[in-house]
C-alpha cells in the first residue's frame, strides 16, 4: 500500500485531500444543522472552533500517514458539502477503515454518499490492492447502519461500551467489513446503483 495523497472524482462528487483552510467552508455548510450533523461523532463539532481543531488534527493524522482526509466536493457546483477518510491504515495487513463521513442536509439520501464510499472502495482495493476494508458506527445510528448495510458491507459484531463520547456517553460501536473476495460484485452493483441515478 503506497499512500499518498489523491483526488477520486465521479460524476456527482470529488474528494480532495483536506487543506487547512477548507474548515471555513465546511463550517459554514454544516453549521446551521451541526447539531443534528455530528450527534453520533464522539468528539466535538459545534463551533468554528472545533472545526479549526478537527481541521489541524487531521492534518496531523496525515502526515503522520495514519489517514487520508478528503473533502466531499459537489461536482456540479464545487461546493464543498462534507468530509470522509481513509483512517486507521494497516498497511502491513493491507487493511483501512472508511470513517468519519459527513454530508451537509441537502446533500444527503443523493447519490454522493454512495458514490463516494464507491471511489474510496475501488481505490482500497483496486489501487491499494487491501484485502479488507472496514467501517463502524454508533449502534444507536440507525441511519447509518442502514447505509453501510446497503453498499453490501456485513456487519461483524458490536464493540461493547467501546467509546466515551464528548459528551461523556458511553457508546457502544458496530463494526461492517468488505472483503476483497467480495469486492467485484459489490462493484458491479454499486456501478449499477449509480447508473440508474445518472
Amino acid at each position: 500500500m503506497n499512500i499518498q495523497t489523491v483526488t477520486l472524482e465521479g460524476n456527482a462528487v470529488r474528494l480532495e485531500p483536506i487543506r487547512r483552510e477548507h474548515w471555513k467552508d465546511l463550517w459554514e455548510v454544516a453549521r446551521d444543522a451541526a447539531e443534528d450533523i455530528f450527534r453520533w461523532i464522539p468528539y466535538p463539532l459545534r463551533t468554528p472552533e472545533d472545526f479549526e481543531r478537527w481541521a489541524d488534527k487531521a492534518l496531523a493524522e496525515q502526515l503522520r500517514g495514519e489517514s487520508l482526509v478528503f473533502v466531499t466536493v459537489e461536482r456540479a457546483s464545487g461546493r464543498l458539502i462534507g468530509s470522509t477518510r481513509f483512517m486507521n491504515i494497516d498497511r502491513a495487513n493491507r487493511r483501512v477503515e472508511i470513517g468519519s463521513t459527513w454530508i451537509a442536509p441537502a446533500w444527503q439520501r443523493s447519490a454522493i454518499n454512495t458514490e463516494a464510499k464507491y471511489l474510496m472502495l475501488r481505490h482500497a482495493f483496486e489501487a491499494w490492492k487491501c484485502i479488507r476494508v472496514e467501517l463502524k458506527t454508533d449502534a444507536l445510528n440507525h441511519k447509518s447502519r442502514n447505509a453501510i448495510l446497503r453498499i453490501g458491507a456485513k456487519e461483524e459484531g458490536t464493540l461493547r461500551r467501546h467509546l466515551v463520547t464528548s459528551t461523556g456517553r458511553v457508546r457502544d460501536t458496530v463494526y461492517f467489513s468488505i472483503l476483497d473476495s467480495e469486492w467485484p460484485k459489490m462493484k458491479a452493483r454499486l456501478e449499477e446503483r449509480l447508473s440508474e441515478n445518472v
